[in-house]
């Protein structure tokens, strides 16, 4: 009787800490499949990894190349945009190649996958173009348009041709298309230039405000909230409280999320960077676990992880987030990880589809 009590009591206590372990399920909705010199993780590889924890995984390239300049570093080959003062150019094979190795999955692989075009130069006019050939040359295939990137520290002042801007109608037209098609767009644009001095107005705030304003039937979410491995987040001046004229980085953040005329917009946590910013201090992780929380339905997970060759690589980023992901509330959990993916994904795909069939 007493083996048969304890062996009771120990599925019961097994039971209960089943029950309370957090669901560490999620959808992916930033994921480089390949790197700056197009070399990358095989897709079946990828799908190892993911297991029957990532439920589902947007799936790009990087939009740009790194040009080996052999007068540059010699020998030393760079795969990575920090490695050469070369420049980087736009590389527009990277969607024919993302769509190749999608087409190699089984239909049921496939749904695991909502593939982005990328291979875009968002100062040309013609961009809208290529993302219009792309979908006709691929149907069924793709789901949105990014990652891509306006200002991006680096990266910009390396880009070939000329420097992209949030004033150039080039990124208009891209962007009303996308509205027209259904596509989800993921959009890099640094809030802030490199070490801005606290108090300073975010230089690019107003100009990516007046962006997204003029595209409110596009659902548009802005990449890492804004932030750069040295964009950090937006600093007020001194001890005084935040304000309009003294704003910090979340101040900023919810005023968009309140704002009726930017209810398309949404935010991804993506890249370990961001990890780092919101859980430098116990002050900022409450401060965004709390607007998380009242804002369930606008944020988004992502790795940003760039060709990962292992599961500890692949999984680092998520597993940051842990103290983050234990002050969410059931509900804002679900969503961040999940729900709020499989929704804005979901209206993508049957939008691009119905779009496809009307033009083909």
């Amino acid at each position: 009787m007493r083996k048969s009590t304890s062996i009771l009591f120990a599925l019961c206590l097994f039971a209960a800490g089943s029950k309370a372990q957090p669901d560490s399920t999620f959808c992916d909705s930033h994921f480089h499949l390949t790197n700056y010199i197009q070399q990358g993780t095989d897709i079946k590889k990828y799908l190892q990894i993911m297991g029957n924890r990532v439920v589902r995984s947007t799936l790009f390239g990087i939009p740009l190349q790194q040009m080996w300049s052999y007068h540059n570093s010699g020998d030393f080959a760079p795969s990575y945009y920090l490695q050469s003062d070369a420049p980087l150019y736009y590389y527009s094979f990277t969607d024919a190649y993302i769509a190749s190795v999608y087409n190699t999955l089984t239909p049921t692989e496939k749904q695991r996958f909502d593939p982005m075009i990328t291979g875009f130069n968002p100062a040309d006019m013609y961009a809208k173009d290529h993302i219009r050939r792309v979908l006709l040359a691929f149907p069924g295939v793709f789901t949105g348009i990014g990652e891509f990137s306006i200002h991006k520290e680096f990266v910009s002042a390396k880009v070939a041709g000329e420097v992209a801007s949030l004033t150039n109608p080039a990124l208009d037209s891209i962007l009303h298309f996308a509205g027209e098609v259904g596509l989800v767009v993921i959009l890099h644009n640094d809030m802030d230039m490199p070490f801005a001095k606290a108090g300073a107005a975010p230089v690019y705030l107003e100009q990516m405000k007046d962006v997204l304003k003029r595209h409110r039937n596009t659902t548009i979410i802005w990449a890492h909230i804004g932030l750069g491995r040295i964009v950090h987040p937006v600093q007020q001046s001194g001890s005084e409280p935040a304000s309009e004229r003294n704003p910090n980085h979340l101040t900023i953040v919810e005023e968009i999320l309140t704002d009726p005329a930017l209810s398309h917009v949404y935010f991804d946590i993506s890249w370990d960077e961001v990890a780092k910013y919101i859980l430098s201090t116990d002050r900022g992780l409450q401060n965004t676990t709390a607007m998380i929380n009242r804002f369930p339905d606008r944020f988004l997970f992502g790795s940003d992880v760039v060709a990962p060759s292992s599961n500890d690589m692949y999984y680092a980023v998520f597993r940051m987030y842990g103290p983050l992901w234990k002050g969410l509330t059931k509900d804002a959990s679900e969503k961040v990880r999940r729900g709020n993916y499989e929704r804005l994904f979901n209206q993508a795909r049957q939008k691009v589809r119905n779009w496809e069939k009307l033009n083909k």
